[in-house]
């Protein structure tokens, strides 16, 4: 009976340290039993409220799916959720400090953000692209010679219109807007004959617009495809491999594609806009092989 006794005291004694020894973002969920997702208010359909008030959206889906490995990580099954806004300017510092664990939403992993925080596996990869009004038949990035062509001033998409504009010696004449509802008018009255943008928030602009159908969104793309991450705290690799796991579970299996469904190509809540944007293949390509590379140029092999 020796051997058996001996195993058994060392696995009681393994028990208790294995609590004890968490560190970092888990071992604050642990103690406080709580988890804190920063989301977006207005960031549809990745993250946004909706009409009661809560937090919803595509990137909330997926942050939950983390929250379920969590909880399994640290052994507590009930676990409190806290969702708490932010905004493009201040989500880094209130990562950085500790006040959010998670944030939820529709924020590009690149390399100069990847120096202050981490990313788990990219859920979304979103290009520069430009829509038009179909009765043009305006296709392609050539089709654009000698055209008015709207960008919001100020923007990476005004800066990649004139790098293509300048490299294709199109002719283009870039109009710049202040905002995103100024540039589609401009689209919409025929001020400009495009209006580039990233192309998930032009298929929301265009669901939101007079009449859906009357315009497409160009096959061609400006830039190339950057990741969007679930962000969480740099140098936390505990925390960091749960997230990774279940991201990578969730991309590799069947339930993406309802989720991806739920929120691209269905009426969502609370005013039953439907974004018509099928799962690209790159995109798939990169739920094959979750990665959390800030380089875009690594999603298009």
């Amino acid at each position: 009976m020796r051997l058996p006794l001996t195993i058994l005291a060392v696995a009681l004694i393994a028990i208790p340290a294995r609590a004890s020894e968490l560190t970092g973002t888990l071992q604050k969920i642990k103690e406080t039993n709580k988890i804190i997702l920063g989301f977006q208010e207005a960031s549809v359909p990745f993250s946004y409220l909706d009409g009661n008030q809560k937090a919803i959206g595509y990137a909330v889906d997926i942050c939950m799916r983390i929250v379920d490995a969590v909880k399994r990580e640290i052994n507590v099954s009930n676990v409190a959720v806290e969702t708490l806004p932010v905004t493009s300017s201040n989500r880094i510092p209130l990562m950085m400090n500790g006040t959010v664990d998670l944030v939820c939403s529709s924020t590009t992993n690149n390399v100069d953000r990847q120096r202050q925080v981490a990313f788990t596996n990219s859920h979304f990869l979103s290009a520069t692209r430009f829509a038009t009004r179909k009765s043009d038949k305006i296709i392609t990035i050539d089709d654009l010679k000698g055209k008015p062509v709207v960008a919001i001033s100020g923007s990476t998409n005004m800066v990649q219109l004139n790098q293509a504009n300048a490299a294709r010696n199109l002719g283009i004449t870039p109009l710049a807007a202040k905002d995103q509802a100024e540039a589609f008018l401009m689209l919409e009255t025929g001020r400009a004959a495009a209006y580039v943008l990233d192309d998930v928030q032009l298929a929301v602009a265009i669901a939101r617009s007079k009449d859906p159908s009357a315009y497409r969104i160009s096959e061609e793309a400006l830039s190339k495809a950057e990741p969007y991450g679930i962000m969480l705290r740099k140098d936390d690799a505990p925390f960091k491999a749960v997230a990774d796991r279940a991201t990578a579970e969730l991309y590799r299996g069947p339930d993406i594609e309802v989720i991806y469904r739920k929120w691209f190509e269905a009426p969502v809540p609370p005013n039953g806009l439907n974004f018509n944007t099928p799962m690209s293949a790159v995109l798939r390509n990169a739920f094959a092989h979750p990665s959390d590379s800030a380089d875009p140029a690594s999603y298009e092999r």
